[in-house]
């Protein structure tokens, strides 16, 4: 900080008290001031100390955990159903329980313990399987590309390999 104004002592019509008033103890007041703010916690600014009221919105990342947890479910229910396709099917379905064990940890959340169940059984045809999943990897990139758009710099990495992923997972099922 620096004083623009002259500082006159002696004279009674500008008469300035230096003990305080003076440029170094201008400066320590703000050095505190500057070092309480970054010890307080960043909450919200309310005159009356209230802590923030109401839950917490959801994190923009936590339906791409769900997509990611109900590929793999889908993914092991087509290669359970079709034996013949096992091989294929497998280590995607566990690409996306990777995907949603990073993801989980990065949310600070726990996985359930249970698979999520996909919202239909897979097709008893190996060709309404594969075609079935395909449909949902198309649809699960396009999320993972709008997500990984739409995400903080620390994220985006994540987010920009899983639509990656999604996109291979796309050309392994032609």
């Amino acid at each position: 900080m620096v004083l623009t104004c002259a500082v006159v002592r002696g004279t009674n019509a500008q008469r300035i008290d230096a003990s305080r008033h003076s440029r170094r103890s201008l400066l320590r007041t703000g050095g505190l001031l500057a070092l309480g703010a970054a010890a307080a916690p960043l909450t919200a600014c309310d005159p009356l100390g209230r802590e923030e009221a109401g839950p917490r919105p959801p994190d923009p990342l936590r339906p791409l955990l769900d997509e990611s947890l109900a590929l793999a479910a889908a993914y092991r229910d087509a290669a359970t159903a079709h034996a013949d396709l096992a091989a294929l099917l497998g280590p995607i379905a566990e690409a996306h329980q990777a995907h949603a064990a990073e993801l989980a940890r990065v949310l600070g959340v726990g996985l359930p313990s249970a698979g999520v169940t996909p919202s239909s059984t897979a097709a008893t045809d190996p060709d309404a399987a594969i075609a079935d999943l395909r449909q949902r990897e198309r649809v699960g990139r396009d999320g993972a590309l709008t997500a990984c758009a739409a995400a903080p710099a620390a994220r985006a990495a994540l987010v920009g390999s899983i639509a990656a992923a999604r996109a291979t997972h796309l050309e392994a099922l032609k």
